[in-house]
């Protein structure tokens, strides 16, 4: 299974503006745009960025506070979770424009779409739940009681299986998808947020313990702690929170929060490979299509971090809106 983390290399100059204008006129030919989208959460919009010369081409304006983002099955779509208002925002990728809302519970931030896309899983903050959202109805269907302000959200392979983080309870929540209820917990680090599933391993990050638990998905247990300390950085500023992967599960990227780094980690050893510097509080993250280039949102220096996978090298920084949150790309 793929992370959202997919973008597809896109013509520069001449080519790029006439995939943006095509993609304008033609929903059809939205899917595949290149664009990068960067959740802004003060600023309350959308950056929306070229592929190729990462020239910011428009700002959305959203509900309040827009967080994580996910596409629909075609990606003509793109659905934005909007805590302060309490709904997910639903966005034309070929218009660029908010055309319908989703009313959630209070406070979302994480969510996951099932299998066929007619469902929705969303962690609200402030009651404490993971609610069932039928996408074609905009209702609410299912809630399911979590430990204190759920997170992270991530439905297994089969669908038969939703994780849900609780950053107060420091717990995963096993929760069986057809009975709509947690049958199992797991004890992780200190405030467990994002998910990363790779085989039979469920990879979370512990942002106050500056860790990722390696939890085995048949026996429910915590089989590896990561510790991560970039030079320079003390222990209390490792904050870990995004995950991401390349497709053949080899290497696993995190970022690190108020460290201002992300890294590299070896799947299959466990090792840490490499440190990179970005930008303030490196919060989201998210690869390309071809896997060549690597973005990371960083919450506190509003700026978008651009990083080459050969060289392993930050080579660029966009500025974007006021505390990025989540980038995603339209592969």
């Amino acid at each position: 299974m793929k992370l959202r983390s997919k973008l597809t290399s896109i013509a520069i100059g001449i080519g790029a503006a006439s995939l943006a204008l095509s993609a304008a006129m033609d929903p059809a030919a939205a899917a595949g745009t290149g664009y990068v989208f960067v959740s802004n959460e003060r600023s309350n919009d959308i950056s929306v960025l070229d592929g190729t010369t990462y020239q910011i081409i428009k700002s959305i304006p959203t509900s309040r506070r827009p967080r994580d983002m996910q596409f629909n099955a075609d990606k003509t779509m793109l659905y934005v979770a909007c805590g302060d208002d309490d709904v997910i925002d639903v966005i034309d990728v070929a218009t660029l424009e908010v055309v319908d809302q989703i009313p959630t519970g209070p406070s979302p931030e994480m969510f996951e779409f099932n299998g066929d896309f007619s469902l929705i899983y969303v962690s609200n903050e402030e009651n404490s739940t993971a609610q069932v959202i039928d996408v074609a109805q905009k209702l609410i269907v299912h809630e399911i009681p979590t430990g204190a302000e759920p997170e992270g959200v991530m439905v297994s392979e089969d669908g038969l299986t939703l994780y849900v983080t609780s950053e107060i309870a420091d717990m995963v929540h096993f929760v069986d998808t057809e009975l709509g209820v947690v049958v199992d917990n797991v004890v992780v680090g200190t405030r467990p947020r994002r998910f990363a599933m790779l085989d039979n391993e469920l990879w979370v990050t512990d942002e106050l313990s500056g860790q990722v638990s390696i939890i085995d998905r048949t026996n429910h247990v915590v089989t590896h702690t990561l510790e991560f300390l970039p030079p320079g950085f003390r222990p209390v500023d490792v904050t870990p929170v995004g995950i991401a992967w390349t497709e053949d599960q080899s290497t696993v990227i995190v970022t690190l929060g108020r460290a201002n780094h992300v890294a590299f980690v070896n799947a299959a050893t466990k090792e840490i490979e490499d440190y990179v510097l970005v930008g303030s509080r490196a919060w989201g993250v998210d690869l390309n299509g071809d896997e060549s280039v690597l973005f990371v949102s960083n919450g506190l220096s509003d700026d978008l971090s651009i990083i080459d996978m050969a060289t392993r090298q930050n080579i660029r920084s966009v500025p974007v809106g006021r505390i990025p949150h989540t980038v995603l790309v339209d592969d």
